[in-house]
């Protein structure tokens, strides 16, 4: 089965929660080696998504995802805005205008958030940032895809190799953002950006089972 604009939005609604649950975690992540703003603004972020999507459902799923970018592109400050705004972003334009997504379309539009990520940030897996969760996930879906498995099939192993990324940000030394400023310092902990996007597609994969 398909996942129509509704489905998308009720995948967006199942992550606007977990980011919510876990907004402390993620402050404290941030606290230890950047700002410890990243569970602030990403909450604050979702729920304007979560606002804008109950004043009017788009009719496709790369409208519904428009609407997640834009609104996190104005409203969140910091890192996780423009990143997160530009996955939603690229992953929408992606999809384009077709009603229902398949497999192949979730997989493709991961693939574009993450090309659009890496766009954006200049970063590559390794210099523990959101990539060295994305990217694994990404990799997993497109072979989840592969070998037959439907879209919850797909987000399911994408939230899988995302978590396995994000813990394996813990030994290295961050080499963008804010917390390459500590150099060194920064080894010891998991990148916030990685984990909340580990936390997000388990969500994701969850809602859409």
């Amino acid at each position: 089965m398909g996942c129509n604009a509704e489905r998308v939005a009720e995948v967006l609604r199942a992550g606007g929660a977990t980011v919510a649950e876990h907004k402390a975690e993620l402050i404290e992540l941030d606290r230890a080696i950047g700002d410890a703003d990243h569970g602030e603004n990403l909450d604050r972020g979702f729920a304007a998504v979560l606002t804008a999507l109950d004043g009017g459902l788009p009719e496709t799923p790369g409208a519904v995802l428009k609407v997640a970018a834009t609104t996190l592109i104005s409203k969140v400050g910091g890192a996780a805005g423009p990143l997160y705004g530009t996955a939603f972003l690229r992953a929408a334009t992606k999809l384009g205008d077709a009603s229902e997504l398949d497999a192949a379309a979730v997989a493709a539009g991961l693939r574009a958030a993450l090309d659009g990520v890496v766009a954006r940030g200049k970063a590559e897996v390794g210099d523990a940032t959101m990539v060295d969760a994305l990217a694994p996930a990404v990799d997993a879906a497109e072979r989840a895809q592969s070998d037959g498995g439907d879209p919850a099939a797909v987000l399911a192993a994408a939230a899988d190799a995302a978590k396995e990324g994000a813990d394996s940000t813990v030994p290295l030394t961050a080499r963008k953002g804010r917390a390459s400023y500590l150099g060194e310092r920064s080894v010891g902990h998991a990148d916030p950006g990685a984990t909340s996007t580990a936390l997000l597609l388990r969500a994701f994969a969850e809602s859409a089972r």
